[in-house]
C-alpha cells in the first residue's frame, strides 16, 4: 500500500496540481488537509479511480481521505471534539484496505496568548482520547496530516527564530508525546534533497529555496504498520513550480502484511 498525506492549502486552487500528482505518484490512500471547501471535487478524483470522503464546512480548514483500496466506516469528526466555538472540519477517519486511516488538521494556535492556542491544546487532548478508542478497535491505525507542531528543535530551520511562538512550545510538544504514548510511532520521511525532513516552507522571502522550513506534517502509525514501512519520503518536487501549496506531500510505502 502506498499512503500519502498533503496539506494542499485549498483543493480548488491546487486541483490541477493535485490531479497531476495523483496520476504520476499513484498512491493508494491519500489524506488531504486544508481543503477549504464545503463541496469536495469528488468527480475529478473518482475519474482517477479514487473514492473520496470529505469533511469541510466552508472556506477554511477541511480534510479528506481518498482511496483506491476501499473506503468504509467513515467518521467525520470525533467524540468530544471541541470547536472554536463550533467544530471546524479538522478530522476524518476511514478504513482503507484494512487500515484505519485518520486525516487531521490540528488548529494553528496563532500565539501562545491567543484563545486559539488553548483551543489547540484542548483539541489535541480530545483527539488523544478518541484515538485511544480507535487503537483499541483497530490494530492497524495511522494518523497523518498537518499537526502544526514541530516535534523537536531539529524539526525547525532555526530554533532561535521560534522562541515565544506556537508550534514549538513545551505544551504542544507534550501533546504530541501524549499521542505517541498511545503506541503510535513517528514515521520520519527522508527528504529528496538535503538533510532536513521539512514539510512546510513559508511562501515569503525565498524560504523554500533556502530550505528554511519546518517538519509539521507527520505520520503516526501503530507498531504493526511502522514495521511494514519500506520507504517514506518528502516529495519536494510538488512544492516547486507555479502556484504550489506551502506544504510538500509525504509518501509512505508499506509492505504487505
Amino acid at each position: 500500500m502506498r499512503l500519502a498525506t498533503w496539506n494542499v492549502n485549498s483543493v480548488t486552487a491546487r486541483l490541477p496540481r493535485l490531479l497531476e500528482w495523483l496520476a504520476s505518484t499513484e498512491p493508494d490512500v491519500v489524506c488531504l488537509q486544508e481543503t477549504k471547501v464545503a463541496a469536495f471535487p469528488s468527480g475529478e478524483v473518482e475519474a482517477l479511480g479514487y473514492e473520496a470522503a470529505a469533511y469541510g464546512l466552508g472556506r477554511w480548514n477541511g480534510v479528506a481521505v481518498l482511496s483506491k483500496v476501499g473506503l468504509a466506516e467513515v467518521a467525520r469528526g470525533f467524540p468530544g471534539e471541541p470547536g472554536f466555538p463550533e467544530p471546524e472540519g479538522r478530522a476524518i477517519g476511514a478504513t482503507c484496505g484494512g487500515v484505519r486511516v485518520w486525516s487531521v488538521y490540528v488548529p494553528n494556535g496563532r500565539t501562545p496568548e491567543d484563545p486559539h492556542y488553548a483551543y489547540k491544546l484542548a483539541w489535541l487532548g480530545a483527539i488523544r482520547s478518541a484515538l485511544a478508542d480507535e487503537k483499541a478497535a483497530h490494530s492497524d491505525l495511522v494518523v497523518c496530516g498537518d499537526f502544526n507542531i514541530a516535534p523537536t528543535d531539529a524539526d525547525v530551520w532555526d530554533p532561535s527564530v521560534f522562541v515565544g511562538s506556537t508550534h514549538v512550545t513545551p505544551a504542544e510538544r507534550e501533546a504530541l508525546a501524549a499521542l505517541r504514548s498511545l503506541g503510535l510511532h513517528d514515521v520520519v520521511p527522508k527528504p529528496m534533497k538535503g538533510a532536513n525532513p521539512f514539510t512546510y516552507w513559508d511562501y515569503r522571502a525565498g524560504m523554500f529555496h533556502q530550505d528554511k522550513g519546518m517538519r509539521i506534517d507527520l505520520v503516526y502509525a501503530t507498531r504493526s504498520l511502522a514495521d511494514r514501512v519500506a520507504t517514506a519520503y518528502i516529495d519536494r518536487e510538488a512544492r516547486k513550480g507555479k502556484g504550489p501549496s506551502d506544504h510538500a506531500p509525504i509518501v509512505v510505502d508499506l509492505t504487505a502484511p
